[in-house]
């Protein structure tokens, strides 16, 4: 082989095998482990809060799902900014979650990155990703065993016939925004269905209104919408995925819809095998469960489903 001809042939697969560690670089994961550290929730609650308001962050609610587990969620200006696009009021909210596991006490985050291209938004939610670092600290991002590409996050959906982002439920629609609001708001008030307000985000400039809806089973029949079985059945990697919680309610105008639990599930869980132990079959009933529960909060009317 001819010197010039080698020296071709060297750069080529050295420039292959650069865009290849790129690529592999390129994929992200749901979940940022902040800190994990011996003690309680009732020790650190306090101390992380104030880290996160500190740091920019607007408590905008925040609830215990069930034992060992307490959620915190926030907003910023950057958030609510980024949220201003259609259907984008997903973004608005991030979640901190404090979850006891072995004595300790891991303090971990929802990746701004992540669920802006999951929500499809053009934001790469910069200062608010390095806020939360400031804030609560980075060790790890964690979540499947393999992050997903930017590509596939715009696209995501689990498998064949399973929802996009784009695919929402449809919930209810009223006479005007502020009647479907005030609905909304009492029934959530009135723990309706075993649901409850976690807290309520309103997006200036627009007509969106997101609503973080905690879920409690009433009784063991309706055991598939409660976020604490839900969560036993998808969340068993030693560091916890507790940041998944809750789920939302988007009021667009006059219309309230909800992102599809076959979406919104997988998109943080997306290396959840479909059978067997820990799996989707054990949680099958819970999508429809779900939409019951936001159904009735909305005030719509629950239809039936071939799921």
């Amino acid at each position: 082989m001819k010197t010039k001809t080698l020296y071709s042939y060297i750069l080529m697969m050295a420039v292959a095998m650069g865009a290849s560690v790129a690529q592999a670089a390129d994929k992200y994961l749901p979940f940022s482990l902040g800190s994990e550290s011996a003690g309680s929730i009732a020790d650190q609650l306090a101390p992380t809060k104030a880290a996160l308001e500190a740091n920019g962050f607007v408590i905008a609610g925040e609830y215990s799902p069930y034992d060992g587990a307490h959620i915190v969620v926030v907003t910023n200006d950057e958030l609510k900014a980024a949220a201003k696009g259609n259907r984008g009021g997903y973004i608005a909210a991030q979640r901190v979650s404090l979850t006891e596991m072995a004595g300790k006490v891991q303090v971990s985050y929802t990746n701004p990155f992540y669920m802006a291209k999951a929500y499809r938004i053009a934001s790469e939610l910069k200062a608010t990703s390095a806020a939360l670092q400031t804030a609560l600290g980075h060790v790890k991002d964690f979540g499947p065993d393999e992050g997903l590409t930017v590509k596939k996050l715009g696209k995501y959906h689990y498998t064949f016939g399973m929802e996009y982002f784009d695919e929402p439920l449809s919930l209810a629609n009223a006479g005007s925004r502020d009647a479907l609001v005030n609905t909304i708001e009492k029934n959530l008030a009135a723990n309706k269905g075993g649901a409850s307000k976690v807290y309520r985000i309103d997006i200036p400039g627009t007509t969106q209104t997101l609503f973080g809806i905690g879920m409690k089973a009433p009784n063991e029949g309706k055991k598939y919408m409660d976020e604490g079985f839900i969560m036993s059945e998808i969340d068993f990697k030693p560091t916890r995925s507790t940041a998944h919680l809750p789920y939302e309610i988007l009021v667009n105008g006059n219309e309230a819809e909800a992102l599809h639990a076959r979406f919104r599930i997988a998109i943080n869980f997306p290396d959840l095998s479909m059978m067997g132990d820990n799996s989707f079959m054990n949680i099958m009933s819970t999508p429809d469960a779900i939409r019951d529960v936001l159904t009735n909060v909305a005030g719509g009317q629950v239809s039936d489903s071939d799921f």
